[in-house]
């Protein structure tokens, strides 16, 4: 069996419908940088998908070909995540998307080193034809967090948004949302299969305990 990362840190991945309190590790993501409305036909983030998941499963099949990963072992590719903001803007203004900023990421396994990266985005140039240049190695450390599992349209998040503010400042917590900590979405459902009231996203915010 191919080790699953939603089932084996079903505390990061699988929360409850009631928001929680949660320590999220250092960890490191392949990672894809752009702008604008991401529902856009030929939008940056929808390019930046297919870049992500062309590396994630370049590292994912390495296994077959010459390049062997030190510690390797099966497992199911993790899901895609984002991270996103609004330039001037206090946490998202889901009105006005063309304003949004987002970093695109995939969780690489631990024995993933930049190095192991590296030859990736090489193999996945040299088969596919294609610039990888924007995709990038990223090390996060996103610690104290408030999270909530979302289901329905992602326009209907805020709702969910406010019992997670609601609950961290019942529990002696403040959002820290900043430049370098970021409202963290995890897809668990694909849209382009799934009814969008049926949607499963989890919805993650930075905390700090109240001084």
């Amino acid at each position: 069996m191919a080790f699953d990362y939603k089932k084996e840190y079903k505390e990061f991945y699988m929360p409850k419908s009631k928001p929680s309190i949660v320590e999220i590790p250092k960890m490191n993501y392949i990672a894809v940088r752009g702008k604008g409305n991401p529902n856009e036909e030929d939008s940056e983030y929808k390019k930046s998908i297919g870049l992500l998941y062309s590396i994630a499963f370049t590292i994912k099949m390495s296994y077959k070909g010459t390049h062997k990963i030190d510690g390797y072992f099966e497992y199911v590719v993790p899901p895609l995540e984002g991270f996103w903001w609004q330039d001037g803007i206090k946490g998202i203004d889901y009105n006005k998307k063309e304003k949004m900023s987002f970093i695109s990421i995939i969780r690489l396994p631990d024995f993933v080193s930049e190095k192991d990266f590296e030859w990736a985005i090489e193999e996945a140039t040299k088969k596919k034809k294609q610039d990888f240049s924007k995709v990038e190695f990223l090390t996060y450390d996103e610690g104290l967090c408030v999270q909530c599992i979302h289901i329905g349209s992602y326009d209907d998040e805020p709702k969910t948004i406010d019992l997670m503010h609601k609950y961290a400042k019942e529990n002696g917590y403040e959002i820290d949302i900043t430049d370098e900590r970021f409202h963290h979405e995890i897809y668990l459902s694909d849209p382009r299969r799934c009814e969008e009231s049926k949607l499963k996203t989890v919805i993650r915010h930075p905390i700090l305990k109240k001084e």
